[in-house]
């Protein structure tokens, strides 16, 4: 090859690299006006564009630029226009990182959007594209996005599945040759998991539920986003609570509440009135305003009535407990959860005060116990069968007097007279059951 020959592919280069400068210069440039004069920074990324003679990463950059300020000015339909444009970069003009990066970005961006039709068609657009690509990782990202669109709209159970038919794809792409999830994919399926949880308590899909907290817990392999988690131990704390086990829903709550905080996410606020309730019922000696992460939102104002509740039912203060319950009634009966365990928490405070009033006599009147504590009798007489049954009470009710007889008795004579009374206080509590169906 001669010197002329030499020089000349040398200037060749030169110049490419000083055409690169002059078009990020152009970027950068247009770039400073985005928030001042956004109309004069399209019309600035467009020349950049132009400047570009084949696709490459300042085309693409002008291009998310065009597209963001497209989604701020609400010009849907032309930013899915410029979006598509975009795309195209994908395949060759940037490398597989990179566009990975600043799609994942684009899509966060846009995900704040009201206009959920026009995000439809944003994420099934990057769909297409991606499975061109062969993007595995953000392909899950975006069909992971779209479910969660379907979700908020709703676009589940019979005659619209379309979340369910996601949620499928979702889970093939996580799955062993086998059909059986690939545990290594820890951080995916807990993703799936969290997004499926969500869709059976809307459905109230109770069995599907408890398979689902009962597989997301076996996972380990896996660095999930606090939020996912705050799902799957809401869901856990929700299913103990039903099925009577206050102490693991407490757990669980208490879980919930520290990844939903960690996260910023607003459900977090929900998930303390629930660990304050479980913590109320399983009669825990433990203040759970006394946590690091709990006690700043002791003075919220969404949270002013759970934490008096919580102070009322410790101090034993039933009329306390009432009338903040009455006065609360609006905001306490919004949520379906703590309407459905605020009469057993109204009934477990009643039997504690209850339990308290009767203990310094050796017999009592029922009719004046109902009175003293402004419960009913018919509800005061239930409450005593309860108590004798689990032995907290030994005594027995006598129908005729309408009396409650207490007993103090040597270790000797307990076991025989516990039984006596058992059978005794069961066929009062079938004749209390008789009178109020009569």
């Amino acid at each position: 090859m001669s010197d002329e020959e030499d020089y000349g592919f040398e200037y060749s280069e030169d110049e490419e690299e000083a055409e690169d400068v002059e078009i990020e210069n152009k970027y950068y440039e247009a770039k400073r006006s985005i928030e001042s004069d956004p109309d004069l920074t399209l019309k600035e990324m467009d020349a950049v564009i132009e400047m570009e003679q084949e696709q490459g990463q300042w085309g693409f950059k002008a291009l998310k630029q065009i597209v963001k300020i497209l989604f701020r000015k609400g010009q849907y339909d032309e930013m899915l226009k410029r979006y598509k444009d975009m795309l195209t970069y994908v395949k060759s003009a940037v490398t597989r990182n990179y566009s990975e990066k600043k799609i994942n970005s684009i899509l966060e961006y846009v995900s704040q959007s009201q206009e959920l039709s026009h995000l439809e068609k944003f994420y099934e657009m990057t769909l297409e594209v991606l499975k061109e690509a062969r993007n595995e990782r953000l392909w899950f990202n975006t069909k992971l996005k779209l479910g969660k669109l379907w979700f908020d709209m709703k676009v589940f159970g019979r005659g619209n599945a379309k979340l369910e038919k996601v949620l499928k794809e979702l889970h093939k792409s996580c799955q062993k040759e086998d059909g059986s999830d690939d545990l290594k994919k820890g951080t995916q399926l807990l993703e799936i998991y969290a997004l499926e949880i969500q869709m059976h308590t809307e459905t109230k899909n109770t069995k599907k539920l408890k398979e689902l907290y009962e597989k997301a817990l076996q996972v380990k392999s896996a660095i999930p986003h606090p939020r996912i988690m705050g799902v799957i131990r809401e869901c856990g704390g929700k299913m103990h609570m039903t099925e009577g086990k206050e102490q693991d829903a407490l757990t669980d709550f208490y879980e919930a509440f520290k990844n939903y905080d960690e996260a910023g996410n607003p459900r977090r606020i929900q998930c303390l009135k629930y660990l304050v309730l479980a913590n109320m019922l399983s009669d825990s000696p433990i203040n759970p305003f006394d946590n690091p992460e709990a006690k700043p939102y002791t003075d919220n104002p969404e949270i002013v009535a759970m934490t008096s509740l919580n102070e009322a039912y410790r101090n034993k203060e039933v009329n306390e407990l009432e009338r903040i319950l009455a006065e609360n009634q609006e905001s306490m009966t919004k949520d379906a959860f703590i309407v459905a365990h605020i009469q057993q928490l109204l009934t477990q405070a009643r039997s504690g005060g209850l339990l308290r009033f009767v203990q310094s006599y050796s017999r009592v009147s029922i009719p004046i116990v109902a009175k003293k504590l402004s419960i009913p009798e018919a509800e005061i007489e239930t409450l005593l069968v309860k108590l004798i049954l689990d032995g907290k009470i030994n005594g027995y009710i006598d129908q005729i007097q309408r009396t409650l007889e207490l007993q103090e008795e040597d270790d000797s004579e307990a076991s025989i007279k516990a039984l006596e009374n058992w059978t005794s206080s069961l066929l009062s509590f079938e004749k209390t059951v008789s009178r109020k169906m009569g």
